[in-house]
């Protein structure tokens, strides 16, 4: 017959006994036989309430997951004549994002015959690095993507 270790609902290990012997001592309880650690030889059970294990393990998944920094990517959208004070404008809601742990990526968008030009829009993500300067290092370089050319900078 297969033996299992089991341990019972206050954390007290009862030894190795049958699965049988388990099964109806869990059962005379009202609670579950839950194996716990299957490639353990024998294999571990506990005898708890599975409606209530099961909430708590997702308990303890939500919390971890709460600590856990996604590293959000925010977006600013720009254009290759876009001017000089929009552009610090965009800049500086940039900085704010990178200064909070996020990252940001820089779009800018080729409309018509705009695209003939991608010197412009180089250009122009090249100023915005050297005014992100030592706040930020550049993750992803200036590349087109279809009809657009992206950046992405992560804080430092």
């Amino acid at each position: 017959m297969r033996d299992v270790r089991l341990i019972d609902d206050e954390n007290e290990a009862k030894g190795i006994i049958d699965v049988r012997d388990a099964l109806a001592l869990a059962k005379e309880r009202g609670l579950d036989l839950i194996e716990v650690a299957p490639q353990a030889t024998p294999p571990v059970c506990r005898i708890m309430d599975y409606g209530k294990y099961k909430y708590e393990q997702a308990k303890r998944e939500k919390e971890s997951h709460k600590k856990q920094k996604g590293g959000d990517v925010k977006g600013v959208y720009l254009r290759p004549g876009t001017d000089d004070h929009d552009l610090m404008f965009k800049l500086k809601n940039a900085l704010k994002f990178l200064a909070e742990g996020d990252k940001v990526k820089f779009t800018v968008r080729f409309r018509s015959r705009e695209i003939a030009h991608p010197e412009f829009a180089r250009k122009l993500l090249d100023r915005v690095v050297e005014a992100a300067g030592d706040k930020a290092a550049v993750e992803k370089a200036p590349a087109m993507e279809g009809r657009t050319m992206t950046m992405i900078l992560a804080p430092k």
